[in-house]
């Protein structure tokens, strides 16, 4: 039996994490659901449908509603620390609170030695040294959950490297059966809603346009990241985190140039890893989130419950073309703060957190967003990240020039 804690419960990664756990109940059982908003109904519906050990939410105001409606033998914890006290309690946290609040939830998965199944890409990308520090604690595992990640980590897992990282199948590097050398990463994206457009045609976008992705079934933030292609810049932020450290300490000493992007709108090959003899391994499956997650509940197993099976004896088509850098500028913008390093990416992403609240609430243009991004990364003068101190201060220093340039525009 596999205990597991869902942190960001009531948001489409914990929803579907718990559509996985249900399907196996001889193999799952949740010992801890936690939010961070204030989605009472739905908690009290998961925790009556899954009685979980543990219910804990980031609000204490809502904690009087939610004790009188938890089911009985429910431990309720509220307020400063809940959701972190959860992460290292059970043998694996899947994390998918949205955004920088996921942070505490990651470094105490970790630091705990637990497995951790990240769907919080932000965390790693905007507190990486102290993320990799975490990794270090003896007994941790992240197992990534975004669908690239995780395909990255199956290719390089069936190119010979044992957990999908940097550590080879054999202890003697020799052998037969000692790893090929990685020459480069592929990560695919969908295109987003407005693959193909123009920048005129794209002046004028609503919340609606940005919010109909074509592929994927994702919350607001992220689905307005895929269509700005901010997410897969971010995505190739993580990627260098995961598996671009020297070979050796969990990576594959792959450089950041040597991580592409195509654009592939069928989403059916989520990434793919070149080998130095040319070889290229690919992982394919329909969209099902389901997937990866369950490929980290179950690591170093898999699953034999299928998601995204695809049928081969249909007609199908797999279309690439490069990305289209000059209309969608918050990609290159993300290479540039991944190349900057230190705390660059910190800032990039408390920023565009920002300004993409500011888009869904209708405050600031879409096509702004990358205008106010790159003015933002301006005024960045290059601090360098040790603690957490340090990354909470430049993120909040960030968020108020993020504002500021907002403000000073008008929709």
């Amino acid at each position: 039996m596999i205990e597991v804690s869902v942190a960001g419960s009531t948001g489409s990664i914990g929803t579907q994490t718990l559509d996985v756990t249900a399907g196996n109940p001889e193999r799952f059982h949740v010992h801890a659901l936690a939010a961070s908003g204030r989605a009472v109904g739905a908690l009290v519906e998961q925790a009556r449908r899954h009685r979980p050990d543990v219910v804990a939410v980031a609000v204490d105001d809502c904690a009087a509603e939610l004790a009188a409606e938890l089911p009985g033998g429910c431990e309720l914890r509220a307020g400063t620390g809940a959701l972190e006290s959860i992460a290292g309690e059970a043998d694996v946290c899947i994390n998918g609170i949205v955004g920088f609040a996921g942070l505490g939830v990651t470094l105490a998965a970790l630091s705990a030695g637990k497995r951790l199944g990240l769907a919080n890409k932000e965390s790693l990308i905007a507190a990486g040294p102290v993320v990799q520090a975490a990794r270090r604690t003896p007994g941790a595992e992240l197992i990534p959950v975004d669908s690239e990640h995780a395909a990255l980590h199956q290719c390089l897992r069936s190119g010979g490297y044992s957990d999908g990282l940097g550590r080879p199948t054999s202890v003697d590097r020799s052998a037969a059966v000692a790893p090929r050398r990685v020459d480069h990463l592929v990560l695919t994206a969908s295109g987003g809603p407005f693959r193909g457009r123009t920048a005129d045609e794209l002046a004028s976008v609503t919340v609606a346009d940005a919010l109909a992705h074509p592929t994927w079934a994702m919350g607001p933030k992220i689905t307005v990241d895929s269509s700005t292609l901010m997410n897969k810049g971010l995505e190739v932020i993580e990627a260098h985190e995961l598996f671009g450290r020297p070979a050796g300490d969990a990576g594959v000493g792959i450089d950041l140039d040597d991580i592409e992007v195509v654009v592939h709108p069928q989403s059916i090959v989520h990434s793919m890893v070149t080998y130095d003899d040319a070889s290229t391994i690919a992982q394919l499956s329909l969209p099902d989130m389901r997937l990866p997650i369950s490929y980290a509940l179950n690591w170093p197993d898999r699953s034999s419950e299928g998601f995204g099976r695809i049928d081969w004896s249909e007609s199908r088509r797999l279309d690439f073309e490069p990305a289209d850098r000059a209309t969608f500028r918050c990609l290159d913008l993300a290479y540039a703060a991944a190349r900057a390093a230190g705390g660059a990416p910190t800032w990039l992403n408390a920023a565009n957190e920002v300004t993409v609240a500011a888009f869904l609430e209708e405050r600031l243009r879409w096509f702004d967003i990358a205008e106010v991004l790159s003015e933002a990364m301006e005024r960045h003068d290059g601090e360098m990240l040790s603690t957490v101190e340090d990354v909470l201060d430049l993120d909040r220093s960030a968020r108020v020039v993020a504002a500021e340039l907002i403000a000073a525009r008008t929709v």
